[in-house]
């Protein structure tokens, strides 16, 4: 008899997503792989979150709906709840792609000395349409230490990785994923697979585009951590102005998402000025939040995308949409 295939748990986080959470089921529920513990974690949502969720709940391993302490304890509550020798979260507002979950556990498979693995992530709005791809590299913790950051729907842990470093921890409303994954990152390799796993959804509500400033803050905050941490220390003394210029590049990624241009432009030239290379880099940001905060224009997010790709990844996308929509 052959080997059942190793248990995998996938937690959401839920609150008030009514318009988005029976999506983000279907992904997880319509996946090939047939060993998944789905877990779901509501805050005691007041609209129609809980309906939706109770239409598929035989299908659910747990769910429970109760007010909690915001995001990070609805997660680590899911977390104390996961049996799976593997642990991702979904938000309640994302998808995962096509086989997946499939591809997460192949990969952590053949690479059984990672703590996590992770792959590329697209970037969808409230109608589900994919503007943007984000694409990311074989990062190590000196770039995660860079703020590098990893989308975290394309994100999947080794379980005991997870129990060895803790879990989230819930002074942190922003970044918590990052410090997560900083503290993996500096027990265990972390590999990268260059294909798409997820969507991430933006949306007028979504952290990502409401946040702004904070997720700057929290990078500062980190920053400081990150000097008490011993594993840190060499990579520090070597990279201190480029963690330096990762933590405001950060802030000026978020405030130019959330529209604040003028303070996106003034914390991209506190990175430049201690990474000259990230002015190479994200010079048509950089252009678009000193015009942006100059002349305000519409369609902010779309008017720096490389178009090619975004007609490439729709394709694939629409595919996957009409799937989890059937």
């Amino acid at each position: 008899m052959k080997n059942k295939k190793p248990l995998i748990s996938i937690i959401t986080p839920s609150y008030n997503q009514g318009q988005y959470i029976e999506e983000t089921i279907r992904s997880v529920l319509l996946q090939d792989y047939p060993n998944i513990e789905y877990i779901i974690i509501d805050g005691g949502s007041n609209d129609s979150s809980v309906e939706v969720i109770k239409k598929y709940e035989n299908k659910i391993a747990y769910f429970v709906s109760e007010k909690d302490n915001g995001q990070s304890d609805a997660i680590n509550k899911g977390f104390k709840r996961a049996n799976g020798e593997y642990i991702a979260w979904l938000n309640s507002d994302d998808v995962y792609t096509e086989k997946a979950v499939s591809k997460a556990v192949k990969a952590l498979q053949e690479n059984p000395d990672c703590g996590f693995v992770y792959a590329n992530v697209l970037s969808m709005d409230m109608n589900s349409s994919v503007f943007n791809t984000m694409t990311f590299g074989d990062w190590g913790l000196a770039e995660l230490m860079q703020f590098k950051v990893i989308c975290q729907p394309g994100l999947f842990m080794r379980k005991s990785a997870l129990d060895a470093v803790g879990f989230l921890d819930p002074d942190y409303d922003y970044l918590m994923d990052h410090h997560l994954w900083l503290k993996i990152a500096a027990k265990y390799p972390i590999k990268h697979v260059n294909d798409f796993w997820a969507a991430a959804r933006y949306h007028p509500t979504a952290k990502n585009l409401t946040g702004g400033a904070h997720y700057g803050d929290e990078a500062f905050i980190l920053y400081n951590w990150m000097k008490t941490q011993p594993e840190m220390q060499t990579i520090l003394n070597e990279s201190k102005r480029k963690i330096g210029a990762g933590a405001h590049h950060l802030r000026a990624r978020y405030l130019l998402d959330s529209g604040e241009s003028w303070k996106a432009f003034q914390s991209y030239v506190e990175a430049a000025y201690r990474d000259f290379d990230i002015l190479a880099r994200e010079k048509n940001r950089i252009g678009f939040a000193l015009l942006n905060s100059i002349v305000p224009i519409n369609g902010m997010r779309r008017s720096y995308l490389n178009k090619r790709t975004q007609e490439i990844q729709k394709k694939n996308f629409d595919r996957m949409l009409a799937y989890i929509r059937a």
